[in-house]
């Protein structure tokens, strides 16, 4: 859960940022207690795409006017898609802009998913969103990566790929007929709409994760729990099963590993893999790590 607790500005010192980010939204979490603190959300932010001052427009006319005198503000800690040690200089200047007295860290998403879902132990940190990643944690920094590739080449377990499969074994014939139509015909679709969406049109990736609502509707039927368990199967061998795992548990995050979270633990008791925590979104574990003392 979140903590959507209101702060009172004037009573408080060290006033503390945290921030979860993709290219879509950013979650941005104000107080200094886990529980006084608030949620407040803006649009994405992604070195990779905006240039610092692009950013800091973003940050200057949608956080700012939520939170006052902003040079009360300490710490700012910065999780984000893109934030790579190359870009994450872009990120914090455009956070100076709005914040010239905090101290702040930019960091990567993944090091965010570690945090949250690690704290100080050690772990394997994954995420199972519209796409996939993971790394080895030693409770302070990340030790191994495995590139997630991206959905053509890799990103197993994701969105992307379950909705891939899931396209693949309907046009392949691989799925019952019935389900094959409900399928289509709930999403309005053709073969030839497919493959439209998938080869010509931009943001594949969006569109097959889009998918995923019908796997979770129709997960009690035998061909599509097959169908899950065999994705995240593929997931532990090709990316968990490549670190020091044995003994060392694996936690997830993401939208895809929390709603299909009892067919991803299926798949690691059928590769004894150990599984731990399992989180929607990384913001609770984040409030904790860094406000819970």
């Amino acid at each position: 859960m979140y903590y959507f607790c209101r702060y009172n500005n004037h009573l408080l010192s060290n006033m503390i940022i945290i921030a979860d980010s993709g290219s879509t939204k950013t979650d941005w979490c104000i107080g200094n207690t886990k529980t006084d603190c608030q949620i407040v959300q803006t649009g994405g932010i992604n070195p990779f795409h905006q240039s610092s001052d692009e950013i800091g427009r973003v940050i200057a006319s949608t956080l700012v006017p939520q939170l006052g005198d902003t040079t009360e503000f300490t710490d700012i800690y910065f999780y984000g898609a893109g934030c790579i040690p190359e870009k994450s200089h872009i990120v914090k200047q455009a956070l100076l802009q709005s914040f010239p007295k905090a101290e702040i860290s930019v960091e990567s998403d993944l090091l965010g998913a570690a945090h949250a879902l690690c704290g100080t132990s050690a772990g394997i940190a994954c995420i199972l969103g519209t796409g996939s990643n993971s790394c080895a944690y030693n409770g302070e920094k990340i030790t191994a990566n495995i590139s997630p590739l991206g959905y053509i080449l890799g990103d197993e377990g994701s969105g992307a790929v379950l909705g891939k499969r899931l396209v693949g074994d309907c046009l392949k014939h691989q799925l019952p007929d019935d389900l094959c139509r409900k399928f289509l015909d709930e999403y309005k679709l053709t073969p030839a709409m497919i493959l439209d969406k998938v080869y010509r049109q931009p943001l594949a990736n969006r569109f097959l994760a889009s998918l995923t609502p019908f796997l979770s509707e129709h997960r009690q039927r035998a061909e599509i729990h097959a169908l899950l368990v065999s994705c995240f199967n593929d997931f532990f061998r090709r990316n968990v099963m490549q670190y020091e795992y044995q003994g060392i548990p694996a936690h997830f995050t993401g939208s895809i590993a929390f709603y299909f979270q009892e067919e991803v633990k299926e798949a690691a008791r059928e590769l004894n893999v150990l599984t731990g925590n399992f989180l929607k979104s990384p913001m609770e574990g984040l409030i904790e790590y860094h406000l819970g003392v």
